[in-house]
């Protein structure tokens, strides 16, 4: 991706409190969270806000070592950070499993090392970053699957790691396929994604688009 473009008062009072001392990947007991990165994120952020199921989606990034990077300062590959988008989603309405088919599927090749169609460096890796040990062993189990059975040509190289943070990326970045669908990058890269995810798994695909944080 390019650097040009590219009920009363007090218990309101308490609850607004406790909001704010939650980590910033926080997610209510009754949704899970997950983030995956897949190459430009506003592709990865639009097929995920349109899978019912998925309560927002939020593009930005982790993986790195620099806190509160920018766009800029992870565009140069120097700070480790890959462009990342925070799954926050309903797991009565749609299964982790199912999100990493679509993941694996729809949203990027998961054999390209340190690229993702036109955009290249480590910024744009494909990477898993799990919260919790039943989602690190539900991804290894899923990429095993895939290598044994032959599903790609070329080697897996998804990296599954914690998470550590999750920064979000500025304003202009959400809901940038959504804003920009004619923008040639957007056209040619991402669109056809989301009507991969329509024709792929059309049980799972929905027009309301989900929100991001």
């Amino acid at each position: 991706m390019r650097l040009m473009m590219r009920a009363t008062l007090g218990l309101a009072l308490t609850t607004g409190l406790i909001a704010a001392s939650r980590p910033a990947f926080y997610a209510p007991a009754k949704t899970e969270t997950i983030v995956f990165a897949g190459g430009c994120f506003w592709g990865v952020q639009s097929v995920f806000q349109h899978t019912k199921g998925v309560v927002s989606a939020t593009s930005g990034y982790a993986g790195g070592t620099a806190a509160k990077p920018s766009y800029e300062e992870v565009s140069s590959g120097q700070t480790g950070h890959a462009e990342s988008v925070k799954v926050v989603f309903d797991p009565s309405q749609v299964s982790y499993e199912q999100l990493l088919k679509i993941f694996f599927s729809v949203v990027h090749d998961p054999t390209q090392l340190n690229r993702q169609g036109p955009d290249v460096g480590t910024q744009y890796r494909s990477a898993v970053f799990y919260l919790t040990d039943e989602q690190k062993q539900a991804t290894e189990a899923y990429i095993a699957q895939l290598t044994s059975s032959h599903v790609y040509k070329q080697p897996i190289v998804t990296q599954v790691a914690k998470l550590k943070e999750f920064y979000r990326a500025e304003a202009y970045h959400q809901n940038y396929a959504e804003l920009h669908p004619d923008q040639p990058y957007i056209a040619i890269n991402d669109a056809p994604k989301v009507e991969h995810l329509k024709k792929a798994y059309p049980q799972l695909y929905t027009d309301k688009l989900a929100s991001h944080e």
